[in-house]
């Protein structure tokens, strides 16, 4: 693909959005919602976890039944917090491209990506990298932003949104946010070899007027209930599925191997003064303040 044509990427790089989206900012509700659904979907225990799109490691603590657990993102801004947060005892930060994700074929038990796909330019190339790293059986957990939702199809059917809620394509409706039909995601996880499992649906109540009036405490008890739905309907804004790795791709992991050259896909990568080379192409990238920068080639 030339340079012009490839997928634009959602950048946090130096942003302010742990402390502008969640602390502090009455999304309390959500994000215990959101970790319901995550605990009910996710393996509690395994050898190698990543959350794809980790940020500044909101949902880290979830993960501790895991040997190692690799956060990756495209902000090393947000990573370096993360790293504040959680120390380097069990957890790895990279930061990189989703679309040439710098880990070997079959690599991780189970994989995460919450709030993510929200951003993805290139769901299929997204989601076959994805499928890529993971080891045939192994365990994806998606969210994403659901375009059939009830305010949605409520605004359309009041002239107050052009797009058609029932319409399979995405929708961007501001530059690189995209909301997803159910549908088409499931088609593009079955199209990248996944079978998608159970459904929940999350965040029912996510309106302001209720979130003033009612206890955050009974708004997430009555969510964690209405979730298991998720398998007859999805009329709420953000949808978790727990989706299976299959078929025959990718091979298994290589003895030992476990860095993937994003440049060239070459396993023959070596770490030296927290420098890593690619033998096949020459190229290098750092670790920087505890961060494997491949975002930036040195």
């Amino acid at each position: 693909m030339a340079e012009s044509q490839r997928p634009a990427i959602c950048d946090y790089e130096g942003s302010d959005y742990r402390t502008a989206f969640w602390e502090g900012k009455g999304r309390d509700y959500e994000d215990r919602v959101e970790r319901i659904a995550i605990r009910r979907l996710m393996p509690a225990t395994g050898e190698r976890l990543i959350d794809v799109g980790a940020g500044f490691g909101r949902l880290a603590g979830l993960y501790r039944g895991y040997r190692q657990v690799v956060l990756f993102d495209y902000s090393r801004s947000q990573l370096q917090h993360a790293r504040g947060v959680y120390g380097d005892e069990g957890f790895l930060y990279v930061a990189g491209d989703i679309y040439h994700v710098p880990f070997a074929p079959g690599l991780f038990d189970t994989a995460l990506m919450v709030r993510v796909l929200h951003h993805i330019q290139d769901v299929p190339t997204a989601l076959h990298a994805i499928r890529t790293i993971l080891r045939q059986g192994g365990v994806f957990i998606l969210e994403f932003a659901n375009k059939r939702n009830l305010k949605a199809i409520g605004r359309w059917l009041l002239g107050r949104q052009r797009w058609n809620p029932f319409d399979r394509a995405p929708v961007e409706f501001a530059e690189l946010h995209f909301d997803f039909h159910p549908r088409y995601v499931r088609e593009a996880l079955q199209a990248a070899h996944f079978e998608p499992g159970q459904m929940l649906t999350v965040s029912h109540f996510r309106l302001a007027l209720l979130k003033r009036i009612l206890p955050t405490r009974l708004l997430v008890a009555l969510d964690a209930l209405a979730q298991w739905t998720g398998n007859w309907w999805q009329l709420t804004p953000s949808v978790f599925v727990r989706n299976t790795a299959v078929g025959d791709v990718p091979p298994a992991v290589e003895e030992g191997a476990f860095w993937r050259c994003p440049a060239c896909r070459s396993l023959d990568l070596m770490e030296a003064n927290h420098v890593l080379t690619c033998h096949n192409c020459g190229m290098r990238w750092a670790k920087v303040e505890g961060v494997y920068d491949f975002k930036t080639p040195l």
